[in-house]
Parts: C-alpha cells; sequence; structure tokens
C-alpha cells in the first residue's frame, strides 16, 4: 500500500507542477498574443490536435512504452508549448501547440491506466474491492491536481503585479460586451508587462515542467512486467481503428445525439472565460496583472463545487442541478451583456467567475456522470464522443474569438445553452418513457474520476 501510494503520490505531483505551468499561460494566451488573435489561435490549434490525438494516439503510446514513459514523453510536449511562448510568433507558438494537443491525450489515458492498474493491483493482493481503491486513487489524485490552477494563476499575478500602474482608468468604453475589437486595450498602455516580467514566468513555467518530467523519470515506478503484459492485451483488443469506430458508431445511439449540443456547450462556456471574459473585461478594464487572480476565484469555486455537487447529487438528482446551472449561466450572460466594466467595480469582476465555476462544476461532474449511466455498456465510445464534442467546442471558442465581438459571442452561448437544455430534456424525456417509475439519479460514485480527464 505504501509503495503504491507514493506512486500515486508522485503522478499527482508531476501533474501539479505541470498543470500549474499550463493552466496559468492557457488563460493568460489571449492577453499576451493579442496581435492578430495568435493566442487564442494556438489553443483554438491545441484543441484540434487534441481531438485527433484522443483518437488514435493513447491505445498505441502505452502499448509501446508503457505507462511511465508515456506520462514522462506526453509531459515534455507541454514544456514546449511554454519553450513557444518565449518568442511568440505563428512559427513557434502554433507548431508548439499542435505539439501539446498531440501529448494531452495519451497523458490523460496513462495516467489514468496507471492508476487503474496499481488500484487493482493493490486490492488484489489485499483482498478489497478495486473499485473501491481506484476511487481512492482518483480521489487523491484530484485533491492535488486540482490546486494547480490556483497556484498557476497565483504565479502570473504575482510576476505581473511588479508592472502595474496606478494610473487612473477614466475611459473604458471599449471593454466588455461591445468591444472595439482593436488588439490595445484602455489600460494595458500603463500597466502592459514587460518582457523581462514576461520571460521571468515564463521562465518559473517551463521550470515547473521540468521538476515534473523528473519527478516521474526518477521516482515513479515502472508497472510490473505481468500487470503490463495484462494491459497491452486489453489495448490490442481495443485497437485504435476499432476505437474510431465504435466512437462514430455509437452516433446512432439517439441519446448520444441528443446529448451533443451540451457537450459542446461545455466546452464553450469554458472557453469563452479564459479566452474572452480575460481579455475583454479583466486585461481591459483592470491590466493583466489581474488576470490571475480572478481565475484564482474560478478555480476554487469550481473546485470546492465539483466536490459538493458531487455529494448532493445522490439527494437531489441531476435534473435539479442541472436547471441551477442553467438558470445560473444565462443570469451570467445576460449580465455580461448589459454591464460596463469600470475598474471602481472591482468585486464584480470576481463575481462573474464564481458564478461560472459554480455552473461549470456542475456542467463538468453531472455531464460525465450522465454519459456514464446512459452508456454503462459502451462506455469508451461515449467518453470518446464527450471528449470529441467537448473539445470541438473549445476549438470553435478559440476560432472565433477575435473574429466576432463579445456580444455577438455571448448571444451564440445564450443560443447554445437553451438548445442544450432542449436536447437534454428529450433524453430525460427518452430515459423516463424507457423506464417509467424509475426515474434516473446520479449516483454519487459515477462522478468520481472523470470530472477533469477531458480537459487538456
Amino acid at each position: 500500500m505504501e509503495r503504491n501510494l507514493k506512486n500515486v503520490l508522485i503522478i499527482s505531483f508531476g501533474f501539479l507542477l505541470l498543470f500549474t505551468a499550463y493552466g496559468g499561460l492557457q488563460n493568460l494566451q489571449s492577453s499576451l498574443h493579442s496581435e492578430e488573435g495568435l493566442g487564442v489561435a494556438s489553443l483554438s490549434v491545441l484543441y484540434a490536435a487534441l481531438i485527433l490525438s484522443s483518437m488514435f494516439l493513447p491505445p498505441i503510446l502505452i502499448k509501446k512504452l508503457g505507462c511511465k514513459w508515456t506520462i514522462a514523453g506526453s509531459m515534455c510536449c507541454y514544456i514546449a508549448f511554454s519553450l513557444g511562448n518565449f518568442h511568440a510568433s505563428w512559427y513557434t507558438l502554433i507548431p508548439t501547440s499542435v505539439i501539446l494537443g498531440i501529448g494531452g491525450a495519451p497523458l490523460w489515458s496513462a495516467k489514468c491506466t496507471y492508476l487503474t492498474i496499481a488500484g487493482n493491483a493493490y486490492a488484489e493482493k489485499a483482498g478489497k474491492n478495486g473499485k473501491d481503491i481506484i476511487n481512492q486513487y482518483f480521489g487523491v489524485f484530484f485533491l492535488i491536481f486540482q490546486s494547480s490552477g490556483i497556484w498557476g494563476n497565483l504565479i502570473s499575478s504575482l510576476v505581473f503585479s511588479q508592472a502595474s500602474s496606478k494610473v487612473e482608468i477614466s475611459e473604458v468604453a471599449c471593454c466588455g460586451a461591445y468591444d472595439c475589437m482593436t488588439n490595445t486595450t484602455n489600460t494595458t498602455e500603463s500597466a502592459e508587462p514587460s518582457n523581462s516580467l514576461i520571460y521571468i514566468l515564463l521562465g518559473i513555467y517551463t521550470a515547473s515542467g521540468v521538476l515534473a518530467v523528473l519527478l516521474i523519470v526518477t521516482f515513479l515506478d515502472q508497472i510490473k512486467s505481468d500487470q503490463a503484459e495484462t494491459e497491452k492485451e486489453i489495448l490490442e483488443t481495443s485497437s485504435f481503428w476499432s476505437t474510431f469506430l465504435a466512437t462514430f458508431q455509437h452516433l446512432k445511439d439517439k441519446r448520444q445525439c441528443l446529448l451533443i449540443p451540451l457537450t459542446i456547450y461545455s466546452g464553450l462556456e469554458q472557453g469563452f472565460l479564459s479566452g474572452d471574459y480575460t481579455k475583454a473585461y479583466v486585461t481591459c478594464a483592470l491590466g493583466i496583472h489581474y488576470v490571475g487572480y480572478v481565475m484564482i476565484c474560478f478555480s476554487a469555486v469550481n473546485s470546492l463545487c465539483s466536490l459538493l455537487f458531487g455529494k448532493i447529487s445522490q439527494f437531489t438528482g441531476r435534473k435539479l442541478l442541472f436547471a441551477l446551472a442553467a438558470v445560473t449561466n444565462t443570469a451570467c450572460i445576460i449580465a455580461l451583456l448589459l454591464w460596463k466594466p469600470h475598474p471602481k467595480q472591482l468585486a464584480v469582476f470576481f463575481v462573474f467567475p464564481a458564478l461560472w465555476g459554480l455552473s461549470d462544476a456542475i456542467w463538468q461532474t453531472q455531464t460525465n456522470g450522465l454519459y456514464g449511466i446512459l452508456f454503462e455498456k459502451h462506455k469508451e465510445a461515449a467518453f470518446a464522443n464527450y471528449r470529441l464534442w467537448e473539445s470541438l467546442g473549445f476549438v470553435i471558442a478559440f476560432g472565433y474569438s477575435t473574429k466576432l465581438q463579445i456580444y455577438i459571442k455571448l448571444y451564440i452561448l445564450l443560443s447554445m445553452l437553451v438548445l442544450s437544455v432542449v436536447t437534454y430534456g428529450a433524453v430525460e424525456y427518452l430515459e423516463a418513457k424507457s423506464s417509467p417509475g424509475t426515474p434516473p439519479v446520479t449516483k454519487k460514485e459515477d462522478v468520481g474520476p472523470l470530472t477533469q480527464d477531458t480537459h487538456v
């Protein structure tokens, strides 16, 4: 148990170090590299590469390299993205975004495989239930991993606050829903971080990624040969071609098709917050050094609510939680359309990400749980669809980020949310019709280790 727990902690802290860097960097892309929309274009390319990667690469790499070296190699892809930001251009950032996208899916798949094998191995020796041990391991992992959003954003805000200016802002007409679609913002002229501060931040992020790789390479145990052989047999029976075909064959299920708008919306709303809200509201009115603090608020509320809703869903049922998320998101979108941000309204800048974090926690936990319950016999194909459509939502959100004004994006979000609620309602209707008298209730165990695995 001690040896297995040591490996779980090593993976957990490795991911913490890696995503401390990546999470903070993703939230800054739209503000740091606003020229010609380079920052959001790189994120769009990144998620497009992730879609292709998730369909083909994970089984092949885990089979050839094993879990340990797949994790270490995939982490190097994230370091490449940090290095690409040192001299950001279309020739450096786009290729490194592709590299990160390619490494994203194998990283998460190898982590899941490693923790599952380790949990089953210990359970077999100790005579315990494998599912219980695996859930414990994933619980430890996410407890540590989810704090990465706090540390990465805190580092960026502390570094950039060194360049903050006390200049009073008198004109913020171009901030918010009716932004002026220009590359410069109203406050960054006086508070833009110098290149030296940007390099210091990127140096910290790159070092954090390198430490993650060294931690994995040096201290993580290889999976024993008999366990690895068993896993290879599983992967061989589930080749990437069969997974690829199963993903699209699963679309024959009417319920899966009806869940596509909800899954795409999950990617759209996350992309809006990290790509558009941070630039058009926070950076524009307050300065780039506030982006980290605002996103810390989102991460903290999201993490706490994920835990809370995962526990109370067994009592409330998922319908009530989905309704809460829809109402909260709708209120936020309407308020963002009407609100004209001003530096004197500091608290308001934190209210929106807090409410957004509450909604996102429900979308993530309950949608994952819904997929697990509805498609219990075809989970692999179902979650492949989840990754595919959510990543497509990210691609769309970042892809049109520089082409449309904020108010148009908010109307698109609102329209997609309404469509998602309608199609989700149709799914619940079909379920109730097929099993009258037994309304489906999300069980606590269905929303455990799955809630973050679809993220890059």
